[in-house]
């Protein structure tokens, strides 16, 4: 369960974000869900001067092909930060658990190799009503507090 509002934040401690170029990957699988995240990214970026030209967005099919979508933003020298949306909800199977757990890694690796940013923007959620709580519901958009954080570390 989230504690806060994914939305709110301090607005005076997020940088200007006029002269930075951002990637977003967002996966087409529950469109309801990362479309709702995905404006919610934009339209935040866009809040902090971020120019609708300079937002770059690529759609892959599902939550695990996130990787290779950022892995391969990450090598165009032109952004400051990459970042992947997605939603994956528990089933009646471990495929839910192999994804999480490959996508977690798969960005951690990228982290860890890639000379920008890579911000994690992947729900994953028990239902579909903890999805909609977290993308623009009761609990905010977590395409919000993706935005700001890749704003944030941009400037690092």
């Amino acid at each position: 369960m989230a504690t806060k509002n994914l939305s709110e934040y301090n607005l005076e401690a997020v940088p200007d974000a006029s002269n930075m170029i951002f990637g977003i990957v967002v996966a087409e699988w529950n469109p309801e869900i990362t479309g709702a995240l995905l404006d919610g990214c934009v339209s935040t970026l866009e809040r902090h001067g971020a120019l609708p030209e300079n937002i770059h967005v690529k759609t892959v099919p599902g939550s695990f092909e996130l990787i290779y979508g950022a892995h391969q933003m990450t090598l165009n020298d032109g952004y400051d930060a990459v970042i992947i949306l997605g939603s994956v909800i528990r089933g009646e199977t471990p495929h839910f658990d192999y994804i999480c757990q490959g996508v977690t890694a798969g960005i951690a690796r990228l982290n860890a190799t890639s000379s920008i940013p890579v911000i994690y923007g992947l729900l994953t959620t028990n239902d579909l009503q903890q999805a909609k709580d977290r993308a623009g519901g009761r609990l905010g958009n977590k395409g919000d507090e993706c935005a700001v954080v890749a704003i944030k570390m941009a400037k690092f």
